[in-house]
């Protein structure tokens, strides 16, 4: 393609060279370029781009975008054009979209944002859009999923031209929708800029994200979710959420978004157009549940009014669940679908079910930090178990205050607390278990302490009964563990079915 045609969506400031230079790929690090390659010079948090020009054209890099002046730069003459930018990663996100035919309109595209439920919103959007007889993509932090096939997912929300290339394998496998997690850096940084949404959903807004290299504050961390609805045709939001004004007004002022639907978990909330009430939990199945803990409650919505079985636990599950039924309503999905799509979700990582067949119950989830695994235990005392035994670590070289307030939090919504090791990363083990304990006996609960992971796993199921809930938290879908000299493979889920095995042979 000539690179006239990859900047026909592009402000260019300054030129130089052939605009009809023939572009055979896309990247923006210099690594990947290859022979005709378009290099795209973009100033990162760690390197500025441009001091890799010469790499570039040494890997055979035939073009550049850069944000610096033409002629301050030093361009290898083998470089047959070069273009200025103001801003060189929406103009990434430009080429990478032109370069790969615009792929996200070949297919429905569905766009989940918020701090926390996005993972579990687009399951749930997934497993009913599989229920109605679609054939589904999906995009997020557990995995990408293509026709089925799994793949690794490096970051929630992939850079520009690695998302293009993905939707475009998707398109040519067959793909008719997708739905992706849309992360505040997915959207500040302009990794899904020329994306075609159908529909945004922001799921809910709570403060996370603010570092010297994420967010300066929360307005910032706000209005980059907020962009979402520059980008979508229709948007869903969360109407139990303070933010509800602002996601409505940026919905409001925003020239491509034309509806824009809420619901809520209040049910004397009539304004909301999704509406959830007389929420119960269930426990060892029930209705249309096929796992072994789940939510039951009534919908109220434009397409349909029926009780709602949601094989995951919880009020919050509720919420998303809600996020699912509008987006699959608004794309016409049959009742029938929404039903069996939620009464069969699972999210590998989040509240998990190991087992079924024991006489009491595991599961996984990804809570780490203290505000996720309170809401967590929390949640999970309305189910009335006869005893929670959490088995959690703290990833090292990170913020210390961590530790303590997990370890209070365990100490005093848990029955008994395992202290183990999660991901020590440069740390000693024995030094960041020290700190949780510290949190534990501020509260007076009750705890043991097993470094190894495996081990503390493995005694916690050993020594559960009927009745009880082991929660292993904290990796949730993560297969590695990092030390300081060695990374090794170690699944939370994949360690406990091998002792439920165990114990049943026993």
């Amino acid at each position: 393609m000539k690179l006239s045609e990859l900047l026909s969506g592009v402000e260019v400031m300054e030129a130089r060279g052939d605009m009809n230079t023939e572009v055979t790929g896309v990247a923006k690090d210099h690594r990947q370029i290859t022979a005709g390659g378009l290099f795209v010079c973009v100033p990162g948090f760690r390197a500025d781009g441009h001091v890799f020009i010469p790499g570039a054209a040494e890997n055979g890099a035939a073009a550049l975008i850069v944000e610096r002046s033409l002629a301050e730069l030093e361009i290898p003459g083998t470089v047959r054009a070069a273009v200025r930018v103001s801003d060189a990663r929406r103009a990434l996100a430009a080429v990478s979209a032109a370069f790969f035919g615009a792929p996200s309109k070949k297919f429905t595209l569905v766009g989940v944002t918020g701090t926390k439920g996005k993972t579990t919103t687009a399951y749930m959007i997934y497993s009913i859009l599989l229920a109605a007889g679609r054939l589904p993509g999906l995009i997020g932090t557990v995995e990408n999923l293509i026709c089925g096939e799994s793949q690794h997912a490096s970051e929630t929300t992939p850079e520009s031209v690695d998302l293009q290339r993905l939707f475009s394998q998707m398109a040519d496998r067959g793909t008719d929708s997708v739905v992706m997690e849309v992360s505040s850096q997915g959207l500040a940084l302009s990794r899904v800029g020329f994306c075609d949404f159908d529909i945004g959903v922001f799921t809910n807004f709570y403060k996370d994200h603010i570092s010297p290299n994420e967010h300066k504050d929360l307005a910032d961390y706000l209005s980059a979710k907020l962009k979402l609805f520059s980008l979508c045709r229709a948007g869903v939001v969360n109407a139990d959420i303070p933010e509800y004004e602002a996601v409505r007004a940026a919905a409001e002022k925003s020239a491509r978004c034309e509806s824009l639907y809420s619901f809520t978990t209040d049910a004397a909330n009539t304004d909301a157009d999704v509406r959830a009430s007389q929420i119960e939990p269930l426990r060892g199945g029930g209705g249309d549940a096929k796992a072994g803990i789940a939510v039951r409650f009534f919908a109220e919505t434009p397409w349909f009014k029926e009780t709602v079985t949601v094989a995951l636990p919880g009020r919050y599950n509720v919420s998303n669940a809600l996020a699912a039924i509008t987006v699959c309503g608004l794309l016409g999905l049959p009742k029938a679908a929404i039903l069996e799509g939620l009464a069969g979700v699972c999210v590998r990582g989040r509240t998990q079910l190991i087992g079924t067949g024991q006489d009491f119950s595991v599961i996984v989830d990804y809570a780490h930090n203290a505000a996720s695994l309170e809401t967590l235990l929390l949640m999970l005392r309305e189910y009335r178990f006869s005893k929670i035994t959490t088995v959690f670590g703290c990833g090292g070289d990170r913020a210390r205050d961590r530790r303590f307030e997990m370890g209070e939090v365990s100490g005093r919504l848990s029955s008994f607390t395992v202290i183990t090791s999660d991901n020590p990363r440069s740390e000693a083990p024995s030094a960041i278990m020290g700190d949780i304990e510290t949190g534990v006996r501020h509260t007076g609960g009750r705890y043991l302490m097993i470094e190894d992971r495996k081990e503390a796993i493995g005694y916690a199921i050993r020594h559960a009964e009927p009745g009880e809930l082991v929660l292993i938290a904290g990796k949730g879908h993560e297969t590695t563990q990092t030390f300081r000299d060695r990374t090794i493979h170690f699944d939370d889920a994949e360690v406990a079915r091998g002792f439920l095995n165990a114990k049943e042979e026993e």
